[in-house]
């Protein structure tokens, strides 16, 4: 199901369930930016959607096991808040504490919660969840994946040319309420948008457990 670092689910939440989900944004306390908000975990209303059993099962169906949420984001784009994101893979995690491991870094803090560049092992125990709550059309800059380009952290510019070189796009559309589920080390990026149509994303991460290891637990933002 999950060999090409990416699947589709269509219709997982309904247009009233998406509404609700865009109320709870509106009035959740997250860290709010110009492309979204941050660390909306905190909010219990996007807590419990994380922890929704469609949800659950999906990464379930996909790793052979139960994950747990600990991350969720809005990504939101519109014709006055529109940005291009170049090619990449999403390499930080956010820890409870610093880690020395030389496996591990370049950290940044973000609103209090260290971020600190995985190495392929952790990131490999990772599943985002995006719930587009919009339509996902080729005209309001899509989620873009380079298809089974999920094995490994890249490290060097020539090692990103040669995977995009040699791998297959495949821009991601989906109807209202539809699910993409992505590794963190899928290579993806997503243009402008053509339109002034909203596209916004509620992005949601698991893992099989907080503790990936002995001394490194992940923090819940």
């Amino acid at each position: 199901m999950f060999e090409k670092g990416f699947c589709i689910e269509e219709g997982v939440f309904s247009a009233d369930e998406c509404d609700g989900i865009l109320s709870a944004l509106a009035n959740s306390n997250g860290s709010r930016s110009r492309a979204g908000v941050r660390n909306l975990m905190s909010s219990p209303i996007i807590a419990a959607v994380a922890y929704d059993d469609r949800l659950i099962g999906l990464t379930e169906r996909i790793s052979r096991s139960r994950l747990v949420p600990f991350k969720a984001t809005l990504f939101e784009k519109t014709g006055k808040a529109n940005w291009l994101v170049s090619w990449h893979q999403d390499t930080a995690l956010p820890l409870e504490r610093y880690t020395s491991s030389k496996e591990w870094g370049p950290s940044s803090v973000k609103q209090g919660i260290n971020f600190v560049h995985a190495p392929t092992w952790a990131l490999a125990k990772i599943i985002a969840l995006r719930i587009q709550l919009d339509p996902s059309t080729a005209d309001n800059g899509p989620l873009r994946v380079v298809a089974g380009s999920h094995r490994k952290r890249l490290q060097m510019d020539v090692e990103f040319a040669r995977v995009l070189a040699d791998g297959k796009e495949v821009v991601c559309m989906t109807g209202r309420g539809g699910v993409i589920a992505m590794s963190p080390l899928i290579l993806h990026a997503s243009s402008k948008a053509d339109n002034d149509e909203p596209r916004r994303v509620l992005h949601i991460e698991y893992a099989e457990s907080l503790d990936l290891a002995p001394g490194i637990r992940l923090s819940v933002a």
